[in-house]
């Protein structure tokens, strides 16, 4: 599954016309043809068509069941095409055409993703956390503050999550630097637990104290930035780029502690 959000997904699809079915100026044998030979991928095969048989729903399904790479490679040349037999665009066109640029660039170099989270989430049966995943994945380029705010708050969930299941649950509103710190120790974590004979001791216990530390960063960043808290008139906000990095933090550490739990829960 690729990491586009709602928001690109609603971009790529004004810039390739596809609101009739459409993609492009393709016919669906000379779509056919571009997308294999570029991917190497029939998107007339059968897994491409649950969601229906034109181009347009065909291609909608593509984003959705195949990884990031095909996706973004693909996204690239067909924004490619289209500039080649497009060439009298309007200023309009030519900033969503870069916008979209921008979306496939990303896409394809591997930008913050939540596909790993959503698992977790249908095997906890967690719907506030799966909210919230969709909540992020809609605002990174859309509503950056609001990514912020909510890249913290998936930290505190996966956290109370996590305790839950081990017949620990949270009482009370303790801070995103207690709940870490707490399920780090459930989880045996904490860099006292790491015995000073295990290869690489230092490193790991490094690397656990600066992971512990991630929730308090994005603490401050929200206090700053992101939603929760009212700001002066004339603030302005950060870009999606800071947003892009809040989440994928958020998501490096919530991924890391859900897998330690579903590899340790007894």
């Amino acid at each position: 599954m690729s990491a586009l959000s709602i928001t690109d997904r609603h971009n790529l699809e004004k810039h390739f016309g596809m609101s009739g079915g459409y993609v492009l100026n393709f016919s669906d044998r000379t779509f056919g043809e571009f997308v294999f030979e570029t991917v190497g991928l029939d998107i007339h095969d059968q897994k491409y068509s649950t969601g229906g048989t034109s181009k347009a729903n065909k291609l909608r399904t593509f984003w959705k069941v195949e990884s990031d790479y095909p996706v973004g490679k693909l996204l690239l040349a067909l924004i490619e095409h289209n500039a080649s037999f497009n060439t009298a665009q309007d200023a309009e066109t030519k900033i969503l055409a870069e916008k979209c640029h921008q979306i496939a660039t990303r896409i394809l170099a591997g930008g913050p993703s939540l596909s790993a989270i959503k698992e977790h989430a249908k095997v906890l049966n967690a719907n506030h956390l799966a909210e919230q995943i969709r909540r992020l994945e809609a605002s990174i380029e859309a509503d950056p503050t609001l990514a912020i705010g909510t890249a913290k708050e998936l930290i505190e969930t996966c956290c109370k999550t996590i305790l839950a299941e081990r017949g620990k649950p949270v009482s009370g509103t303790p801070d995103v630097s207690t709940l870490t710190k707490d399920t780090l120790k459930e989880l045996k974590l904490v860099p006292d637990g790491i015995p000073e004979a295990a290869r690489g001791a230092d490193v790991i216990k490094r690397l656990l104290s600066n992971l512990g530390t991630i929730g308090n960063g994005l603490a401050e960043l929200r206090g700053l930035y992101g939603t929760g808290h009212g700001k002066h008139g004339s603030s302005t906000g950060l870009s999606s780029r800071h947003a892009k990095l809040a989440v994928g933090a958020a998501a490096t550490l919530t991924v890391f502690l859900f897998e330690t739990h579903k590899e340790t829960k007894l």
